[in-house]
């Protein structure tokens, strides 16, 4: 789904993300010096490469954007695709400081972005295409495990960060951390389990936490749990995909909506999430699926009433020119930048509360986090632990059989408990209690301030005053 048309008044994305931090920092006790070393992207690197294809050089324009180094090493994804550019990819750098100090994560934030449509290339000329842009990077530290660590973004994933892996061994042979110059690897390649998931999974667990909050979900004109909500999810990509997923299969909710690039699909009691998949994956699209009403305008769905909208495709998919007729009382932006400033104002004066982008999609540098980790260590999450743990919980199990059997008591486990009591953590079961644990915390964080302060009237800006109150202490620390 393209970008909407927008008013000629409309902030950039660039300038959105300025507005926020302005707004914020308006209510906070900030040096002007301090406020302006926290804001400015500290360099911008712009590369400028050939790679022969096709029988002659074609020349890709790439850039690798360091917002903070407040701490390294600084952290943000690469994107792949045609609009990429200079202004995009500073903003986006920006929200990955402020994401990353909101979660507790001990980067920097980074962003890094290449001109190209990966659907114009064959696989092995995007693995030639992506080696180059590796190397010029990594060749100026902007891959370095203790530097600057890319992740997979838009138009990138497991296979891209595998070769970007790969290319740095190359040029590191003796860098026995180089597993940890990118996040974001395939699990037989150093990566880790649940990170395809993790931004997906880490939107459920942002809603799950907001709906434990009753308080929370009244001033967003709803009532009780997940159970039932209708959702219309924009994007059925990695992380829409599984956010849907998550939240029909094990929340009960209903996926009454899903927009895609070809039109959308429509159905109030609820659309079977794996069954577009599969259609998507073989026909490209949305278009000519049979068990849900098909409109050409996808974008008018976002206009439909709903429990939860959840925009998790592109920037600015909700601005002044459809701001007023979004009916959602709740959305949770999984994308970043979806809704611009100047929606944003018309959206909290109409009492919607918005769940913000820097918090809500930030399962991805999370679990990325827990990989960073892991490649530094060099030893799977659960190794150590966990058969101790499992014969621990089988002390425990024998004890109650045996008391069972010798007191005649008569009663038995519950079928299915001794299994799953017995089954220690692995590695996926760690990572999502990590991942759960921090979107409960900067959640609590966010909504302590929400609530305290009377000049705080929307979640995006107590996220903003939490994580600039962090980065700020940083640079105190330091000196500054």
């Amino acid at each position: 789904m393209a970008p909407l048309d927008t008013s000629p008044n409309e902030p950039s994305f660039r300038e959105s993300v300025d507005i926020m931090f302005n707004r914020a920092v308006a209510l906070m006790d900030l040096s002007p010096g301090l406020e302006q070393k926290i804001r400015v992207c500290n360099a911008t690197y712009t590369v400028r490469f050939g790679v022969r294809l096709r029988g002659d050089i074609h020349t890709f324009v790439g850039y690798r954007s360091v917002h903070s180094e407040h701490m390294e090493p600084v952290k943000g994804g690469i994107r792949y695709a045609s609009a990429v550019n200079q202004d995009e990819v500073e903003a986006l750098a920006a929200l990955m400081t402020y994401k990353c100090a909101l979660v507790e994560a001990p980067f920097g934030g980074s962003k890094g972005g290449l001109c190209i449509d990966p659907t114009e290339w064959e696989e092995h000329e995007l693995e030639l295409i992506t080696r180059r842009f590796a190397y010029e990077l990594a060749k100026r530290d902007l891959i370095h495990p203790s530097q600057n660590v890319p992740a997979p973004d838009m138009g990138t994933g497991e296979r891209e960060m595998a070769w970007i892996a790969d290319q740095y061994r190359r040029m590191n042979t003796t860098d026995i951390n180089a597993a940890a110059c990118v996040t974001g690897k395939p699990p037989h390649a150093g990566g880790i389990a649940g990170r395809v998931e993790a931004t997906g999974r880490g939107v459920q667990y942002a809603l799950q936490e907001f709906f434990r909050h009753p308080e929370d979900v009244k001033i967003a004109k709803l009532s009780g749990s997940l159970k039932g909500k209708r959702v219309i999810v924009q994007g059925l990509g990695n992380v829409g995909y599984h956010a849907a997923k998550f939240l029909s299969e094990e929340d009960g909710a209903l996926i009454t909506g899903i927009i895609e690039r070809d039109g959308a699909l429509h159905d109030e009691a609820g659309i079977d999430i794996e069954a577009v998949r599969a259609w998507i994956i073989k026909h490209g699209g949305v278009a000519g699926y049979p068990a849900a009403r098909h409109q050409a305008d996808g974008a008018q769905l976002l206009e439909q009433e709903c429990d939860i909208l959840i925009p998790a495709a592109l920037e600015g998919v909700i601005n002044l020119s459809n701001a007023d007729r979004i009916k959602a009382p709740l959305i949770i932006e999984a994308a970043n930048g979806p809704v611009t400033a100047g929606a944003d104002e018309i959206l909290r004066d109409k009492g919607c509360v918005i769940i913000p982008d820097m918090y809500a999609n930030a399962g991805g540098v999370t679990v990325s986090y827990f990989e960073w980790v892991k490649n530094l260590s060099h030893i799977r999450f659960g190794r150590m632990q966990r058969r101790a743990e499992e014969s621990r919980h089988q002390l425990v199990v024998d004890e109650l059989e045996r008391l069972s059997s010798d007191k005649g008591l008569g009663w038995e486990l519950s079928p299915g408990f001794k299994e799953k009591y017995l089954r220690g953590a692995g590695e996926l079961e760690l990572v999502r209690s990590g991942l759960d644990d921090t979107m409960r915390k900067a959640y609590q964080d966010m909504r302590e301030v929400w609530h305290a302060r009377d000049d705080v009237k929307d979640l995006r800006t107590a996220a903003y005053l939490v994580s600039i109150g962090k980065v700020a202490q940083s640079y105190r620390a330091k000196g500054l």
